[in-house]
């Protein structure tokens, strides 16, 4: 039962990953590489940066792990205006039943607009977008950008390490001894590799689904969230243009009131 729990609490997950990080940097610092040879030589500008590039992806990784994705705590963070409803009854009556609150099955609070109940964590999440198995908790309207900003630091830190490891291979005349000379290194440069193509893919989708001010989740599942499916296959109420869906995503600070958004279609939220 300890085990379990301590499994649970995304103990033994954020500890593998602080492992593997600093395991697969002490590797390419301590084998023959640039890296290695920049520093046996005083020169202490790329090393330094790149460990400093390694801790501020721990850094976000811890932030994005730990930080409230955007519970919803009460009843009161979810009213809509009265102005909201007044315009509510002007509109056609699809828009009625897509804005009508509803309360969660599980632990029984007003869901906003675009929150989802994630079974893992037990709480309800405001504009819910998935939950990270890796991070150990969900992805939401407070910790999104900063997951963002983690896939971004994590890839340019992961391409910065292939290079770091390709440096470091040294020729041989088979492949027994190449193999006896690079293993440490080559395993390295192979899990970078995978980590590569996994963050990238990652990042492209996350930008493009934030471009577009939609989700993981929405993107999805829209054939059965009572305020998308409705709505045609290309059609989005949230939807205000690419720069003004990425300025809101990146600067904005405080909960948006999403239901103002989809009734008026295209004011500000905040």
């Amino acid at each position: 039962m300890k085990d379990r729990s301590i499994f649970q609490s995304g103990v033994l997950v954020r500890t593998a990953h602080v492992v593997l990080t600093w395991a697969i940097t002490l590797t390419l610092l301590l084998q023959d590489t640039d890296l290695r040879r920049q520093k046996e030589r005083g020169d202490l500008v790329q090393p330094a940066s790149f460990l400093l590039f390694v801790l501020l992806s721990v850094l976000l990784y811890f932030i994005v792990s730990l930080t409230d994705p955007g519970f919803v705590h009460t009843d009161a963070e979810v009213k809509v205006t009265r102005e909201s409803y007044e315009e509510l009854q002007e509109r056609i009556s699809h828009l009625h039943m897509a804005l009508r609150q509803r309360r969660c099955g599980y632990c029984l609070l007003l869901q906003p607009m675009r929150a989802k109940h994630c079974q893992s964590c037990g709480r309800c999440i405001r504009r819910y977008d998935h939950h990270c198995p890796w991070m150990q908790n969900c992805v939401g309207e407070r910790n999104h950008r900063y997951f963002l900003l983690f896939l971004a630091v994590q890839l340019m830190v992961l391409v910065w390490a292939l290079q770091v490891a390709w440096s470091g291979f040294s020729p041989a005349l088979t492949w027994d001894v190449w193999l006896r000379q690079n293993g440490f290194l080559f395993a390295a440069f192979c899990v970078v590799g995978v980590f590569s193509v996994v963050v990238l893919l990652l990042l492209g989708s996350h930008l493009y689904l934030v471009s577009m001010n939609t989700t993981t989740w929405e993107f999805m599942s829209r054939h059965r969230i009572s305020y998308l499916k409705h709505c045609g296959a290309d059609e989005n109420p949230f939807d205000r243009g690419t720069l003004r869906n990425l300025w809101t995503f990146f600067c904005t600070r405080r909960n948006v009131a999403w239901e103002q958004l989809y009734v008026r279609g295209g004011t500000d939220p905040t």
